[in-house]
């Protein structure tokens, strides 16, 4: 126990947030460790005019590192908003580890395409895991309900991973929709192309920092 509480993400890790009451986490990057807080830097341009967390909200802290993947539980202790949004959050309890399916979480560009009332609207991928990816897509007519589900091609370097996805939340992005898609019964094959492509963009990002 007395070494899981010492375990936190390190200062410029990449670390996904997720609200208890949602069911998609937020990228974050870790920018300071001060004892039981932990100040991490949201990226949340995608969610204009909405408010993410709240003082208060209890959260999960999940990041990899070169043993594993860790999940750690904390509280919104402060919300710094502006053009640098920061989220201050306190430790409630040890980190524990997490299985190796449990989905992870990159940032990468790959072009997607989704099925909306028989048309076919191009976008592009935010982030990716195996769960599902936040994204950015051409408008056309209305957007997309909360529980709408889409047929969804991810258009992989390797060949293309298809399934049916549901939308988790959406907005107006400028002249674009912002959407979260949860995949829906994607194949162990296909989870494990996505994990793989996952993990690559990791490394492709820890690079970039060397």
């Amino acid at each position: 126990m007395d070494d899981l509480a010492a375990v936190r993400p390190a200062v410029d890790d990449e670390a996904e947030v997720t609200p208890h009451d949602h069911r998609f986490p937020v990228s974050t990057r870790v920018e300071r460790i001060a004892g039981g807080t932990v100040v991490v830097r949201p990226s949340v341009g995608d969610f204009a005019d909405q408010e993410v967390v709240r003082v208060g909200d209890r959260v999960q802290v999940s990041w990899r590192d070169a043993t594993g993947v860790w999940a750690l539980p904390a509280q919104v202790a402060t919300v710094e908003r502006g053009a640098a949004p920061r989220w201050h959050l306190t430790v409630s309890g040890p980190a524990e580890p997490v299985q190796r399916r449990e989905a992870v979480r990159a940032r990468l560009a790959v072009p997607i395409t989704a099925v909306l009332n028989a048309v076919d609207l191009e976008g592009e991928v935010v982030d990716l895991s195996e769960r599902g990816i936040r994204a950015v897509l051409e408008p056309f007519g209305n957007p997309p309900a909360p529980g709408t589900v889409v047929p969804l091609t991810v258009h992989l370097e390797d060949g293309d991973v298809t399934s049916p996805a549901e939308v988790v939340w959406h907005h107006t992005r400028g002249s674009r929709w912002g959407v979260s898609l949860r995949f829906l019964d994607l194949p162990e094959k296909d989870q494990d192309r996505v994990r793989r492509r996952v993990f690559q963009a990791m490394r492709e990002e820890r690079a970039r920092r060397i």
